[in-house]
């Protein structure tokens, strides 16, 4: 396994994830509105899976490679990176404040770091690379505010909470395994990995909320656009990262989350932006630049050649 390569193309990639996710809450919420949470997840991975393999087909290439002989490994990280943490995060929204989800994502990086120190080379956890995580995670605090971790009333509230943290550390764990696999093209690895999800998740959807519903056409497109956009195209955006720059900084993109949730729904939804933003904001910069200061310096160098 070779060293972390973090280069511009890494930045721009994390930049789109970041984008890509934040817009994908208020997708859900609509989503939500014609259909079941699990069925939404199984859904939204389902016709990822489909098109992925098209897409690998069209390549000319099978599938299933001689690369994929990690067979348990692959089987893990699908679990981990889509069926899992859909399907939870999915069901513990239900039972949550928007706030504690947003945290919840955020912990991500948090959990990644100590992780990535025992199982992964050259993720070396340093007392710079905690105290920019650290920075970071308190810029999402002081954007969510007093909803972050105030109670939504719910009596499931507790088990939803627990779910969102399980989504968190599934996500977490999913890219720490993720960079541990055998060399695959990143195509493929992502088409398989949506392939075992949706093989996964399909039958829990069935068995939890009974056969598939009809719902309306206009929440079909949305299913599918989330099925395309954040977890199809996403999925190829996120092997990429994870196998070239690692975990540790793949889970930058969690703190980007709820900075593009809250403008995109000042933007698209007309909610009020709070005043904390640019706090919050500035927290997050200083974050990712104290963490990632090495990685910079050595895209700064490499322009000025």
């Amino acid at each position: 396994m070779t060293a972390p390569q973090i280069t511009a193309k890494s930045w721009l990639m994390i930049a789109i994830l970041g984008l890509t996710w934040g817009a994908t809450f208020l997708v859900i919420e609509v989503a939500l509105r014609g259909i079941t949470p699990f069925w939404l997840a199984a859904g939204r991975i389902g016709f990822a899976a489909a098109l992925m393999v098209v897409v690998w087909h069209l390549r000319g290439k099978p599938v299933f490679t001689s690369e994929a002989r990690d067979w348990p490994g692959l089987v893990g990280v699908a679990a981990l990176s889509s069926a899992l943490p859909f399907t939870l995060l999915s069901w513990g929204q239900q039972y949550v404040t928007s706030g504690f989800a947003g945290v919840s994502m955020a912990a991500v990086a948090l959990i990644v770091l100590p992780m990535a120190h025992v199982l992964v080379p050259g993720e070396r956890m340093t007392l710079r690379k905690l105290a920019g995580f650290v920075i970071g995670f308190s810029g999402v605090v002081v954007l969510i505010g007093g909803q972050a971790f105030e109670s939504s009333g719910s009596a499931m509230e507790p088990w939803g909470r627990l779910a969102c943290l399980g989504t968190a550390t599934c996500y977490a764990m999913s890219s720490i395994f993720m960079r541990r696999l055998p060399p695959a093209d990143p195509i493929g690895l992502a088409t398989m990995l949506l392939v075992f999800g949706a093989v996964l998740v399909i039958p829990v959807a069935w068995a939890v909320e009974g056969p598939p519903p009809l719902p309306p056409r206009e929440t079909l497109l949305v299913v599918a656009g989330l099925g395309l956009i954040p977890t199809a195209a996403a999925n190829i955006l996120r092997v990429i990262v994870v196998r070239s720059a690692g975990p540790v900084f793949m889970s930058l993109v969690n703190y980007q989350v709820p900075i593009w949730s809250v403008v995109l729904g000042s933007l698209i939804l007309s909610e009020p932006l709070p005043p904390s933003l640019l706090w919050a904001l500035a927290l997050i910069l200083m974050g990712v630049m104290v963490s990632q200061w090495g990685a910079l310096m050595r895209l700064f160098a490499g322009r000025r050649r």
